[in-house]
């Protein structure tokens, strides 16, 4: 007999008390940090705003955690709330888009891959949108632009101030052309926010990458993001074959585009609501004083070509 299958046998032979059996841990109890790898009760860890407490890396949250930390409570009203994408181009690779579309409402609960309402902000008004990377990455579709387009003109003609969670890997190509329209839509109705003289600030988190950072995300009269998000148009592979060199190693990081000046300010989670807070007190907009109102065009809005409100697709 082996020395191994010796004491195999001697602690099969010995009772184990029932003081010293293991004892099961609940799923969802404790969080490891993917960076540092430590272990976080998950309640101390909501509280802290999925920030690690040993080495604050920012976890990825979702848009309603998202609008939880942002709005005040009971504030929340939601913008075209509805509006569920349609399948234009019958379009199908491993799998048709419809049925993925479906897939990936039950997996979610939510019927695209962004929020939209209004809400106070430490007792300020303002119009949010928030995008959800588990809904197909945070892909732009016809309904994320038109949801956002309604919610940044809500904002314009109630001069609030727009503030847009970018979470996303870009153009979604199971709508091909019609997902790169958005790009405009969306870049127009900031345009006709920004002739009102009205705020705009989107906040880049990881990742937030593809058609959304060469429009929507870098239009900003100020630009915030969080502490290492991953921001670029075109993969890092891509571009290194292209250019046929080695890129540094900290290349698309918040900190890379803060220190060559493509956005404002790295402001951590935590931080964030107050920072927010106080970029809209210092730029609210004076009292009327009959200067003139962009219009919006009828013909630039409103725009139902490619989606449809029926909420009897979501269950």
């Amino acid at each position: 007999m082996s020395l191994f299958d010796w004491f195999a046998n001697r602690q099969k032979s010995v009772p184990i008390s029932p003081d010293r059996q293991e004892r099961e841990i609940a799923d969802g109890l404790w969080v490891k940090c993917e960076k540092c790898g430590a272990l976080t009760y998950t309640k101390d860890l909501q509280a802290n705003l999925m920030v690690c407490l040993q080495c604050d890396h920012h976890m990825r949250v979702y848009s309603d955690d998202r609008i939880k930390q942002l709005i005040d409570e009971n504030t929340w009203q939601p913008i075209a709330a509805n509006l569920c994408s349609v399948d234009p181009l019958n379009f199908r690779d491993r799998k048709p888009y419809s049925d993925r579309l479906r897939e990936y409402r039950e997996k979610t609960g939510q019927i695209d891959a962004v929020q939209t309402g209004t809400g106070l902000l430490n007792g300020e008004s303002i119009a949010l949108g928030v995008m959800d990377f588990r809904f197909m990455g945070g892909s732009m579709g016809s309904v994320v632009g038109e949801k956002l387009t309604r919610m940044i003109e809500y904002g314009t003609e109630h001069q609030y101030p727009v503030v847009i969670i970018c979470a996303s890997g870009g153009a979604r190509m199971q709508e091909g052309m019609l997902s790169l329209m958005q790009m405009a839509k969306i870049s127009a109705a900031l345009e006709r926010h920004r002739e009102n003289k009205l705020l705009y600030i989107p906040v880049l988190t990881n990742p937030t990458t593809g058609g959304v950072t060469a429009s929507f995300a870098m239009l900003g009269d100020l630009i915030l993001a969080e502490p290492q998000a991953t921001i670029g148009f075109a993969g890092r592979r891509v571009i290194e074959q292209t250019l046929r060199e080695k890129l540094p190693d900290d290349f698309q990081t918040s900190e890379y585009l803060m220190a060559h000046g493509f956005i404002d300010a790295i402001v951590p989670r935590t931080q964030l609501k107050k920072t927010l807070t106080q970029l809209i007190k210092l730029h609210r907009p004076p009292q009327p004083t009959g200067r003139p109102f962009v219009k919006l065009s009828d013909s630039n809005s409103r725009s139902h070509v490619h989606h449809s409100e029926e909420t009897q697709q979501h269950r």
